[in-house]
């Protein structure tokens, strides 16, 4: 009996017709019409293929009914693009007179991109392309729903990239002299600290340096000077880290001027490196746009060569801003980070609970239940002692408060089923942000380098390469990548690895015991949460020694010269030379008692060192090598 005919499907351009799920995008607001986009103008997209099977939603890292971590070559081999989607793709753009780039990873991240006119470009996904100015500055836009054919319906799950608006922010915040004017140097600054010396008040490991590690950065924007990272590490008393460089969609390093983007990325660099000043950094430069935010995540947790352990973005919008075809297509991205035990840390915001919007929002990626979203506190210590810590809440100063609440777009994640999430205010969501926290106030901000200028820069964007540094130094300790913790660290005993901010807010939400929608869980106790960490199967060693307080050097300094701060900090800071005298079980509260007073003091170390030549400390230096020896057999009163 002969064999009926192949039926062939019918060309693309005959089909009919259906609206991409969750593509609709909303109208520019201020947008003044410039003209329709060019024809010959070139446009590439990036098309987002549906899974060969999919990861398990909530699970730490894995896929169903398999191994909890996967290796690439497991993930490559079940949950990258499905074939006959990605066949499907290419041949759909071939038809349309697009150009299939050329990429060896589009199938392991999942990514097809397509390049034509915008003529080729329109017909092909049922758009219309205008340009438009949007403060004073002209992009491409399309408005409303993306129409593919019919047989595509499943199979791409995303286009990214017909519209350049930009899609997210820097959330950075510099420190002000006066209301509305320029940067306040370092010297001038009134409390400040260097990323070492956050890190000693969050009890860092004594040795830690997170050597063999990665971090991998996402900028969407600016670019870093090699020597600016020269001088600002040789101030601190470290070697200048490696940094590498990656281009994602024609992104580049190009620094320009310190108040713009620049100073993200220098902040990124300077807190990541010095907190883990063992690791390597890889920063990688994206476009400033749905599809380049996607495509630079998923190089990066795709990226073997580099091969990042832990990835921060300090970069992000609210989720209302976002399409939700975009939304789920980056937070696909930082699942499969999760499933290859590659964290993610995302700065919360730092327009308090409104996200810069009317009602409460909060900010995405850091509301993807696949990040470790970060907020921001207000940072009083002294040494390894924590005097005090509360929800950074400015607003009233115009300078920012920290991001949090519940997301309208993301289901709570079972690990998060007991922390007393607030009900969202949509219908759909649940994911409450954030699950963790750190200084971030630029009123008790980190002392930063950038463009040739030393000054105070604080935000969320400061919070999340702060714990980047920390889960790199942790997957040193443990001798593996921790990965997606926050099963881990929403368990009932990691409660005391925590600080937990109980007072203030921001302002739709209150901090109080536990977990709350300003702070998370609290600040880090590094030394006390790094064990708790461990991966299931993996036995902790012991628990690392926290960061001792500096030993003050015989040689008298001289009190007069305050800036810049970091100069006489952070020598003692690295974690080498820090924990020679205080060792041990000393290390701790005993180490941290006496570290808080006139040794921390001396050296500027701790308590906010902007402060460092005024009051007690200031007449103590003054007093002469005398005094020194005096007060070597006395207690000094903590503040």
């Amino acid at each position: 009996m002969a064999k009926s005919p192949k039926v062939k499907a019918p060309r693309f351009a005959e089909q009919a017709r259906v609206i991409l799920p969750g593509s609709e995008k909303a109208a520019a607001e201020n947008a003044v019409h410039v003209k329709a986009t060019p024809a010959a103008a070139q446009v590439t997209v990036s098309l987002i293929i549906r899974r060969k099977e999919q990861l398990k939603f909530d699970m730490r890292g894995g896929r169903n009914f398999g191994p909890v971590r996967l290796s690439r070559a497991e993930y490559k081999k079940h949950h990258s693009a499905d074939p006959d989607a990605l066949k499907l793709a290419k041949a759909f753009g071939k038809e349309f007179n697009l150009k299939v780039e050329d990429d060896p990873t589009s199938a392991i991240r999942r990514t097809v991109q397509l390049t034509g006119s915008a003529a080729d470009i329109q017909k092909a996904f049922g758009v219309e392309l205008n340009q438009k100015t949007i403060d004073g500055v002209e992009y491409r836009v399309r408005e409303g729903g993306i129409h593919l054919p019919e047989s595509l319906s499943g199979s791409v799950l995303a286009v990214l990239g017909l519209d350049n608006r930009p899609q997210a922010k820097p959330h950075i915040r510099f420190r002000r002299a006066k209301p509305e004017t320029g940067l306040e140097p370092a010297a001038a600054a009134p409390a400040s600290y260097t990323p070492p010396q956050v890190a000693q008040a969050y009890q860092w490991p004594s040795t830690a340096t997170g050597a063999g590690e990665t971090i991998g950065i996402i900028e969407l924007g600016g670019g870093y000077r090699t020597a600016d990272l020269d001088a600002y590490f040789k101030t601190l008393g470290l070697a200048a880290p490696s940094i590498t460089a990656v281009s994602v969609d024609k992104g580049k390093n190009a620094p320009s001027n310190a108040s713009g983007a620049d100073g993200e990325v220098m902040l990124d660099i300077e807190v990541a490196a010095s907190v883990a000043p063992g690791a390597k950094v890889v920063v990688y430069f994206t476009p400033n746009t749905d599809q380049g935010f996607t495509d630079a995540i998923t190089t990066a947790v795709h990226d073997a060569t580099n091969n990042p352990s832990v990835i921060s973005i300090s970069w992000g919008g609210p989720e209302a801003n976002w399409t939700a075809q975009a939304m789920t297509a980056l937070d696909a991205a930082c699942q499969s980070a999760a499933a290859l035990g590659v964290s993610i840390t995302v700065a919360a915001g730092d327009n308090g609970s409104s996200d810069g919007l009317t009602g409460n929002n909060v900010d995405f990626p850091a509301s993807s239940p696949h990040v470790l979203a970060c907020g921001g506190t207000k940072l009083d210590a002294n040494g390894s002692t924590l005097i005090s810590e509360v929800v950074w809440n400015e607003l009233a100063n115009n300078d920012g408060a920290t991001g949090g609440g519940v997301s309208n777009q993301f289901p709570q994640p079972t690990w998060q089923a007991t922390a007393n999430v607030p009900k969202p205010s949509g219908s759909t969501g649940g994911r409450g942000v954030p699950d963790v926290s750190g200084d971030a106030d630029p009123n008790t901000g980190y002392t930063i380098r950038v463009d040739g200028e030393t000054t105070v820069i604080g935000g969320t964007s400061a919070v999340a390469p702060l714990w980047a540094g920390l889960i790199a130094v942790a997957n040193q300790q443990l001798g593996t990548k921790v990965g997606f913790i926050q099963p881990a660290i929403y368990a009932a005993k990691a409660a005391s690895a925590f600080n937990d901010i109980t007072e203030g807010n921001n302002p739709a939400f209150s901090a109080g015991p536990g977990w709350d929608a300003c702070t998370g869980l609290g600040s880090p106790k590094a030394s006390a949460l790094i064990p708790l960490l461990a991966p299931s199967g993996i036995t902790p060693g012991p628990a690392p020694t926290p960061t001792p307080a500096p030993v003050k050097k015989k040689k008298k300094k001289k009190a007069a010269k305050a800036a810049p701060v970091e100069k006489k900090a952070s020598k003692k800071a690295s974690g080498k030379k820090s924990g020679k005298k205080a060792s041990s079980k000393k290390a701790g509260k005993k180490a941290d008692k006496k570290a808080s007073g006139k040794k921390a003091d001396k050296k500027s170390f701790g308590k906010k060192s902007g402060k460092k030549v005024s009051g007690k400390k200031a007449d103590k230096k003054k007093s002469g090598k005398k005094e020194s020896k005096k007060s070597s057999g006395k207690k000094k009163k903590k503040k």
